[in-house]
């Protein structure tokens, strides 16, 4: 069975995004670039909400400035959008955008039980939350960046129960950030 992974870069206080949606605090060096592209070999489908969806549309499809591997896997690597207000959804020339509006937690569970690789949640703040409370996700892994950001958007805003999890390994790296790598364990 395919796995749900969340891999988001977090504060250390928890955030993973400043209170006006900055991400200039983002720790990313050659071995971030490289925990990113290993990862990339073990998933072959890419999560959105809407709002990191329409941001991350209007990037990558014309990105020319960053590593060639990570630009062709955010670019050719299926996308799933979650979202009730959007009817369409493209992804450039590539055009391997599909869009979930309603039966989500069937809509995921069908997915994960697809042949295929595992499927990863970046950015993504709302459904991270809202799939963290339906049991969706199996895999999280929290990147903290050696920052305090003091006020911002929590990763997991509106979670209203005790979830535990299991660390299941941790990379430091040189730019002193740390990568968590969590199984979930169940409902206390």
């Amino acid at each position: 069975m395919r796995k749900l992974i969340v891999s988001n870069l977090v504060s250390l206080d928890g955030y993973f995004e400043g209170p006006n949606k900055e991400l200039d605090w983002f720790a990313v060096e050659e071995e971030f670039f490289d925990y990113v592209k290993d990862m990339f070999t073990t998933v072959d489908a890419i999560l959105f909400g809407r709002v990191t969806y329409q941001m991350m549309e209007s990037y990558w499809p014309n990105s020319t400035d960053n590593d060639p591997v990570i630009t062709d896997k955010m670019n050719s690597l299926p996308k799933i959008v979650f979202s009730k207000s959007l009817n369409k959804v493209e992804w450039g020339k590539w055009n391997n955008a599909g869009l979930v509006k309603e039966n989500i937690p069937e809509e995921v569970n069908k997915m994960k039980q697809k042949p295929g690789k595992n499927m990863v949640i970046f950015g993504s703040g709302e459904i991270v939350s809202s799939f963290t409370q339906l049991g969706l996700i199996d895999e999280y892994r929290i990147i903290v960046n050696p920052v305090i950001l003091g006020n911002g958007n929590p990763l997991f805003k509106g979670v209203q129960e005790r979830i535990s999890l299991s660390l299941q390994k941790t990379k430091t790296l040189s730019s002193g950030v740390i990568i968590l790598y969590y199984e979930r364990k169940g409902k206390i």
